[in-house]
């Protein structure tokens, strides 16, 4: 495969992932994502920033990619940051502007790709992503890092919470397919945690993502493998918690 045609299917797996969220927020509305926080996000804020008073959070800016229907983004509005958000389903951020007029709060919000984040050089102080850039195959991951690594400030900490190839999901993926060594084409086995995710999904090798990191000057500073287990303890799931700063 050429160079134009590994582009083309980056882009139709982009294209795949925007129809699905779209019709998937339409149909479900605010039952198609959780309403509340991811805890590993809230505990990365609590370790970095709710020491701070609510007037030196007004200049720390946070964008979170993937925001959905700003679950998460409504408790960093709340508590005082610059928060902006950027989603890839116009839908998603329909329901986010209702989301954060329900509590009372407002947020930057943008309908933009991870791949192509609209912001200048050196403009967050952090950037989130909770369970979001899983979405993209591995090459367009690889792209978001850089985008990542060019809208931090040098000192700028990246969150991400993400699963993990470790996860029964990802071993025993049939009758889902693979896109390539780290990405399926969606959750397919009824019993998955995840079923219904019919859209690219992509597991995580820890070992290799932290070195992908140091490429893009970004240090690892905290890094935790949380498990859960799912149809009564039958079957495990392991997410990554990993928290970076941007070394230059």
């Amino acid at each position: 495969m050429n160079q134009d045609q590994i582009l083309s299917v980056n882009k139709d797996n982009l294209k795949i992932t925007e129809d699905w969220h779209n019709i998937n927020y339409t149909a479900e509305g605010f039952a198609a994502q959780r309403l509340y926080p991811n805890e590993e996000l809230l505990r990365f804020f609590g370790r970095n920033f709710f020491h701070m008073d609510r007037e030196r959070r007004q200049s720390i800016s946070v964008l979170e990619v993937g925001c959905g229907t700003c679950s998460n983004l409504w408790m960093m509005a709340r508590e005082g940051f610059d928060t902006y958000g950027i989603d890839l389903s116009a839908e998603a951020i329909k329901l986010g502007e209702e989301m954060l007029a329900h509590w009372g709060t407002s947020a930057n919000l943008s309908v933009a790709s991870m791949t192509q984040l609209p912001y200048e050089d050196a403009n967050f102080d952090v950037v989130c992503d909770v369970l979001s850039s899983t979405c993209l195959d591995y090459l367009n991951f690889k792209i978001f890092l850089a985008e990542v690594s060019r809208v931090l400030k040098v000192g700028g900490k990246f969150f991400t919470y993400t699963p993990s190839i470790h996860s029964d999901a990802f071993i025993n993926f049939a009758p889902a397919e693979k896109i390539d060594e780290f990405t399926l084409n969606g959750i397919y086995r009824e019993d998955s945690p995840f079923y219904g995710n019919f859209s690219p999904f992509r597991f995580t090798d820890t070992s290799l993502f932290i070195r992908e990191l140091r490429d893009y000057s970004l240090r690892v500073e905290r890094l935790e493998l949380v498990t859960k287990t799912y149809n009564n303890m039958k079957e495990n799931f392991q997410f990554i918690s990993l928290e970076t700063v941007k070394e230059r």
